[in-house]
């Protein structure tokens, strides 16, 4: 008797879980509206540099994210405009859960489990659908960041960048790649972290195909040559191709 009730409950919690994914997922893709985002930046190393940096954040270093996403929706007819509005939010000391490199699938689906806990913990600003967590690095501490990651379910980003003014364009690009796996794009680069061709690429009928002069948002890189890829410095060399707002429920091109 008490084993069909517990059983019942947990089916009942899983359907609820599940609809709440898909509910999340329908309506942060449906572009009636704009998409509110809050941005939390965090001293992510724990050092003097990156706390300064975190401290000196305004709303003002959003716009660069905000007006590409404007000015990208408007290639694909999308409507309102601007289609995203990112906000500052609080700075948080709390760094989230970690995800240990080779870490097995029931390892990585307890961390999505904590993260997910971790994340829903923080309050950003009214109305905010999608939350980025913004871990901010010395670079003269790593030359190598840790893995960021977005996550659909749960619709949040754990971010990882440098706490270098020169490094704010590159910055805004991985942002808003995290930013855009929330909403279902998809990865287009290899393992070998080479855009894949033609989806990774910005302009696949480019003519000679090398140099290209754009990245893809979701390829990640510039490719130079069939072997080689440039991270871009801004996203100003940056475009979402027709696949990838697709997965967004951006009208192709």
């Amino acid at each position: 008797m008490w084993r069909k009730v517990r059983i019942g409950i947990l089916l009942l919690i899983l359907l609820f879980v599940a609809l709440n994914t898909w509910f999340d997922r329908v309506y942060s893709t449906d572009w009636q509206n704009p998409l509110r985002v809050a941005v939390f930046p965090i001293n992510g190393d724990d050092s003097a540099v990156s706390a300064r940096y975190v401290q000196s954040l305004d709303g003002a270093h959003l716009l660069p994210l905000e007006n590409f996403f404007a000015e990208e929706g408007k290639a694909y007819d999308v409507k309102p405009v601007p289609p995203i509005r990112l906000s500052l939010a609080a700075p948080i000391r709390e760094l989230p859960p970690q995800l240990e490199p080779g870490t097995g699938r029931l390892g990585v689906m307890l961390w999505s489990l904590r993260a997910r806990w971790w994340a829903s913990r923080a309050e950003g600003p009214p109305g905010s659908e999608i939350k980025l967590f913004v871990l901010y690095h010395d670079p003269q501490r790593t030359s190598s960041l840790p893995h960021s990651t977005g996550l659909q379910k749960g619709l949040f980003g754990i971010v990882h960048v440098f706490a270098d003014k020169r490094m704010a364009g590159s910055n805004d690009t991985v942002i808003a790649h995290e930013l855009l796996h929330t909403l279902g794009a998809s990865d287009k680069y290899g393992a070998d972290n080479l855009p894949r061709f033609p989806d990774g690429y910005a302009e696949p009928q480019r003519q000679p195909r090398y140099p290209q002069q754009f990245a893809e948002l979701m390829g990640g890189r510039i490719p130079v040559s069939a072997g080689e890829a440039e991270i871009p410095e801004s996203l100003q060399q940056v475009v979402i191709g027709p696949l990838t707002a697709t997965e967004i429920g951006w009208s192709p091109r």
